[in-house]
């Protein structure tokens, strides 16, 4: 068996924001100087650990208090950078201190961005919307604060007496209501890639010239039955098989039905899967699910494409049917697509690599 796994998701959004911290993010497409839509690989990859279903390892966030000026920072978050937990086992970390012991460890998921399958198939809609926080509806249970401006800065706040007159001598009125200008939202049909390296999925190097492991944390894994063993990358320490059986379930259901979560509730989507490929070639899943491109209009347009000649196994669910014409899907795609993953993750020999 080959030491790669690729997966290649396709997802239908509906009026949705990936993001919403500083709103829509996008790029634009070099080829249609189109503004493309997308959710970055970190929150897809922070998504898939979630939905694992396991104990995540604590974090320790660090701040500094600066007694002369009275004010605290935050400096770089900890992990405990303990692969006994899946998380940091599958997601990787590192931990770095000025004359302190240095280790990390690279995620075994390779995670790209969730973009448009093509850019003429998805991206951001227009026209730009204004939102609104209102509290309109109890204006007597919600204060309004008003100061006086004066030489381009807050001045004393203004009296209700002050208020009333000029309200009533500028024939003005000030709601509880406040807008945000020119946000945007993603429609279309979006497609994500995976790649799995099963070579450092359940093993963690004991190199000790680049650590993946602290001293102490070695000891621990050994101490749980981590086995000693080798891969191409050198010594290492193995993930015992009762652990693997533990993890492979979970990790397989989370590949498959991962959700964004962390967005806000006017911008939920199902993100619902209209189809997967599964490979161990990675040019095969680009072949597998694609958007054609069709010249024969006055201006050029894209259909979604799912090809069944392609050397993957594709997964294709009844929502299909919607966006790709004579597609056929089952209820179970996505159920079988798990079943299959899992004996891929099974199957390939972590004890016995060279």
């Amino acid at each position: 068996m080959k030491p790669f796994i690729y997966l290649r998701g396709l997802r239908h959004a509906e009026h949705t924001v990936f993001a919403v911290n500083d709103g829509q993010k996008y790029y634009v497409d070099p080829q249609f100087g189109r503004k493309m839509a997308y959710s970055s690989g970190q929150q897809v990859k922070r998504s898939v650990i979630e939905a694992l279903e396991l104990p995540f390892a604590a974090m320790t966030f660090n701040w500094e208090i600066d007694k002369k000026e009275n004010k605290a920072s935050q400096k770089e978050p900890h992990s405990p950078c303990d692969p006994t937990f899946a998380d940091q086992l599958l997601g990787g970390f590192m931990k770095a201190e000025s004359g302190a012991f240095t280790v990390k460890r690279r995620s075994p998921l390779s995670i790209s961005a969730m973009r448009p399958l093509h850019p003429l198939l998805g991206g951001i809609e227009y026209p730009t919307e204004n939102l609104t926080f209102d509290r309109t509806s109890h204006p007597e249970h919600h204060k309004v604060e008003v100061y006086w401006l004066e030489n381009k800065k807050r001045g004393a706040k203004v009296s209700d007496e002050e208020l009333t007159t000029w309200l009533t001598t500028n024939q003005r009125s000030l709601p509880n209501r406040a807008f945000i200008q020119d946000q945007t939202r993603a429609s279309g049909l979006f497609s994500y890639d995976i790649a799995i390296d099963l070579r450092t999925l359940f093993c963690v190097s004991t190199n000790k010239l680049e650590p993946e492991l602290f001293p102490e944390i070695e000891e621990k894994l050994r101490e749980e039955g981590w086995i000693d063993g080798k891969n191409i990358f050198g010594k290492c320490l193995i993930c015992p098989k009762a652990k693997r059986d533990e993890i492979i379930p979970k990790l397989a259901s989370a590949l498959i039905n991962w959700r964004i979560t962390s967005n806000q509730a006017r911008t939920f989507s199902l993100m619902e899967t209209v189809a997967l490929a599964i490979s161990d070639n990675a040019n095969q899943i680009a072949y597998a699910i694609r958007g054609e491109l069709r010249d024969d209009r006055e201006r050029p347009t894209a259909v979604p494409k799912i090809d069944e000649t392609t050397k993957a196994n594709i997964f294709v669910t009844p929502i299909a049917s919607s966006f790709i014409a004579g597609s056929v899907g089952s209820a179970d795609a996505l159920e079988k697509a798990e079943e299959h993953l899992i004996k891929l993750l099974s199957d390939f020999d972590y004890e016995n690599q060279l």
